[in-house]
């Protein structure tokens, strides 16, 4: 069996095929996981009057490979500062040699005005990635519900893309919340997805009709009657949710409410203020001082226990891809080579690659001397 069949072989599983996806041209050769790389924008498209889709490939050619729903780390210089934000990639991974995020102008949001007002084709950005374990590979289930509000659907597109692309026509039911009709995301395309995949149920509501005065969806926020009318089966379901800290804190209460399994939920969110409590800087009991050497550059740097890495490091010099700071995002995943440290991460590290060595540098604290592959 070539690769070609066996991304579309009924008995692989997501992970393999879209394993397989990424590789089967250009001999294997892959954007590598984690390392930066120079993306150049191909299009630009108006979503809605404040959300675009800005599509990039890589600088080289070469596929990426991810999963559906993992998001990259930007780097912008705005204003002569350099600044990094975290963007889920809204295409499929079945498509890889093509990267989009969808990106919604915020009032006062540096980076979005940034996209909005410089980026065009031929226009080039600094990214890392990807990263992240919003996966429905994490969570395998032969029934989905997928939630989302504004530009949260992005990561569930990219899911439902992924699973349109592999003919998988899986059982999934997706509600999405918006502003006003005029605000819904990929309303069209979405529309027309549930066309082509019979076991694809969208749902849309809306606060309000803005200025669609035909509207016929239902207005107001998802309730469980709604959502019980859409998804009677939804206590069967593994939850995706993503979108505003005080949506997902609403669905939480709702599924809560309904007698949803709090083992079955998901969520993703970048809004790490209000969704994440930050790791106290509590002093340890004795000043430990430790030494820090970087194997690539020969660099070395001195930390005090209390301290975490990223932060040392930084106050160091030493340059180190990061974004949430709060053990959410993965952008400052480093393999620790020799030495140990307490880490006490929000997520954004999976089991497997803890066991490769991998660490989150913005929420590990040393308890020896360490070697980092930097």
């Amino acid at each position: 069996m070539n690769s070609v069949d066996r991304i579309f072989a009924p008995s692989c599983d997501l992970a393999d095929r879209l394993a397989d996806v990424a590789t089967w041209e250009h001999g294997g050769r892959l954007w590598p996981s984690g390392a930066q790389q120079t993306l150049t924008c191909c299009r630009v498209i108006d979503e809605t009057h404040d959300v675009r889709s800005f599509e990039f490939r890589t600088e080289d050619g070469l596929p990426v490979r991810f999963e559906p729903g993992q998001f990259m780390t930007v780097s912008a210089s705005v204003q002569g500062q350099s600044v990094e934000r975290c963007y889920t990639i809204s295409s499929a991974p079945t498509r890889p040699f093509l990267l989009s995020i969808t990106v919604k102008r915020v009032p006062g949001g540096t980076v979005s005005n940034w996209l909005h007002d410089t980026m065009k084709p031929g226009s080039t950005l600094r990214a890392y990635g990807p990263s992240g374990v919003f996966t429905p590979t994490a969570a395998p289930a032969p029934k989905s519900l997928y939630l989302s509000a504004g530009s949260g659907v992005t990561p569930l597109m990219s899911m439902t893309r992924a699973s349109i692309d592999l003919g998988l026509d899986r059982d999934i039911v997706f509600i999405h919340s918006a502003r006003t009709p005029a605000d819904i995301v990929f309303r069209e395309e979405l529309a027309r997805l549930a066309k082509l995949s019979p076991r694809l149920r969208v749902f849309f509501v809306c606060e309000g009709i803005g200025d669609e005065a035909n509207w016929n969806g239902p207005t107001g926020r998802l309730s469980l009657s709604l959502l019980s009318q859409w998804a009677p089966d939804y206590l069967e379901r593994e939850v995706f949710t993503c979108g505003p800290a005080g949506y997902m804190s609403a669905v939480r209460a709702l599924l809560r409410e309904g007698g949803h399994d709090p083992a079955r939920y998901h969520q993703e969110s970048f809004d790490i203020g209000a969704g994440v409590a930050p790791e106290p800087e509590a002093a340890p009991a004795a000043p430990d001082t430790f030494t820090v050497r970087l194997s690539r550059s020969s660099k070395s740097f001195t930390m005090n226990a209390s301290q975490t890495v990223l932060s040392a490091a930084k106050k160091a010099g030493v340059a180190i891809a990061s974004s949430c700071s709060q053990g959410v995002c993965g952008t400052c995943k480093t393999r620790v080579l020799e030495g140990t440290v307490d880490m006490k991460h929000n997520g954004g590290i999976r089991d497997r690659e803890v066991q490769k060595g991998l660490r989150l540098l913005c929420c590990s604290r040393p308890t020896s001397d360490l070697v980092l592959e930097l």
